[in-house]
């Protein structure tokens, strides 16, 4: 037998010399036929028996049930929206950001050079140029409301965001959201006269909504996708509330939200450089879930299968590949130590939500006055951005965004029959009848693992008996659409 370490790195070879992820896919007396709507996108297959490779750590349980689960290939149309994500107009983009001086929320609103007014009339420009090549499918707004005095709000103070929303083809009222905010602060988070460039901090994360909505707005993607840029972060999350709830209050479906906040520098404090890899952040039990409900949840070793540690899984399944050359580990928190995020606001509308960031942050680089201070350079200059970094991040952006809208949605009020004893597994769902719908797919993974690793195809049904027992191992179920698309997997709760 060959060892686990030689099994990987023969694995890693293979997988380098083809643009294709390859599957390592025992043969199953017990895989059930191949349907009519087996993934086309997950097809590629080499079938190697299990006394070839054997890796300890991962033989147990030994069951042959399935295939192993291999991530999704983009088809045509994504790769053609990946390879248009441009270095050069994201750069261009933070230019004229960091261009208006400040950005602090509390900054002049009617000054047409400097302030955060100056910045949201030119990004709502921006987005309304992109819309005009989107034959009336896509629609700019710039939803407001006057903020009283609060927390690091000293005075009334107008909170605006621009959102374009692309509208989808089949499923308008699916919506996915993607964000950056666009105000800034120096070391005072009160202080709105001081220059506040703001690049990575969040320049980039707005770069990244303004490019994807130029690209996609001349396509059709199934289900909704809002391109966003909020204001307010800095003082307290005040845009992506004011979005969440907007979207809370007129019962929208939103399905999954992405905020990118300091995604633009691949080098750390120390001079280490990490230009491949982007940190997912992922809550795990649900903020808005019932004492009850989180209480099932442990007792049924639930607590890493949230909807946002799903949604994380998901990007990691579509998005880590050749085609975005990028690593994307998932934190299994919701967001770094003494620091918060415009996806807080999704998760406590009940939404589900992830943050994006870059792997190693420069603390010199963020919430700091302009300065040079005993040799060291202070600020959030645009001199520190990665440009072609930050165009890897919207490709992960792109991969996960599109193949969202393009999927059916995740399978509603799965459950798993826990009432009586038995080695095999019983689940059911609620019917859907989406469009796109093809069949659905039960997968299980080791309860150690951390990504999914098998799939079992089982049709158009609600219901499916797998012979696997429910205490050995993690399940989910997934839906996969006529076109190959795959939705985030749901987690059963006993029912």
């Amino acid at each position: 037998m060959l060892s686990c370490k030689l099994f990987f790195r023969v694995l890693a070879i293979l997988q380098f010399f083809s643009l294709v992820p390859i599957t390592l896919a025992p043969p199953s007396p017990n895989l059930p036929p191949t349907t009519p709507w087996r993934n086309p996108l997950h097809t590629r297959q080499i079938s190697l028996t299990n006394d070839i490779f054997f890796c300890p750590a991962a033989s147990w349980p030994a069951a042959d049930i399935g295939v192993l689960l291999t991530p999704q290939v983009p088809d045509e149309e994504l790769q053609s929206i990946i390879q248009e994500i441009d270095p050069a107009r994201i750069e261009a983009i933070i230019e004229k950001l960091v261009s208006f001086g400040t950005r602090h929320t509390l900054s002049s609103q009617t000054d047409p050079n400097r302030g955060i007014g100056a910045a949201r009339d030119w990004i709502a420009e921006q987005m309304r140029s992109f819309a005009a090549a989107s034959n009336g499918q896509m629609e700019v707004t710039v939803p407001s409301y006057i903020q009283g005095v609060g927390e690091r709000i000293p005075f009334p103070v107008r909170i605006s965001d621009v959102v374009a929303t692309l509208r989808g083809s089949v499923d308008p009222g699916r919506y996915y959201v993607v964000s950056g905010h666009y105000d800034t602060r120096c070391s005072d988070p009160l202080d709105y006269e001081c220059d506040a460039p703001g690049a990575d901090d969040d320049a980039s994360g707005v770069a990244i909504s303004m490019e994807l909505a130029r690209i996609m707005a001349t396509r059709r993607p199934a289900a909704t996708i809002a391109f966003a840029a909020v204001a307010g972060e800095e003082q307290g999350l005040y845009g992506s509330g004011l979005l969440a709830q907007t979207y809370k209050n007129a019962s929208v479906n939103v399905q999954g939200m992405f905020t990118n906040d300091i995604v633009g520098s691949s080098t750390a404090d120390d001079g280490t450089k990490d230009p491949y890899t982007l940190r997912i952040f992922a809550q795990g039990t649900p903020t808005t879930e019932s004492a009850a409900r989180a209480s099932i949840r442990a007792s049924i070793g639930g607590e890493n299968d949230s909807p946002a540690r799903e949604l994380a899984r998901f990007v990691v399944g579509v998005a880590k590949n050749n085609y975005t050359q990028m690593d994307i580990p998932i934190i299994y928190r919701l967001d770094r130590f003494l620091r918060s995020g415009d996806h807080l606001p999704f998760l406590r509308a009940g939404y589900t939500a992830c943050r994006f960031t870059e792997p190693n942050e420069n603390f010199a680089h963020q919430h700091q006055d302009v300065r040079v201070e005993n040799g060291t350079q202070y600020g959030d200059l645009i001199e520190f951005v990665d440009f072609d970094y930050i165009a890897r991040v919207g490709k992960v952006n792109a991969a996960a965004l599109w193949s969202l809208a393009n999927a059916p949605m995740s399978p509603q009020n799965v459950t798993v029959n826990t009432t009586l004893l038995s080695n095999d597994s019983q689940f059911k769902w609620l019917a859907s009848n989406e469009t796109l719908l093809a069949g659905y797919e039960v997968l299980w993974r080791p309860t150690d693992a951390p990504l999914w690793t098998h799939t079992i195809p089982v049709g158009k049904v609600n219901m499916a008996t797998i012979d696997l027992s429910k205490d050995n191992v993690i399940f989910g179920i997934r839906a996969v659409g006529t076109n190959g698309y795959a939705s985030p997997a749901t987690f059963p709760f006993p029912g």
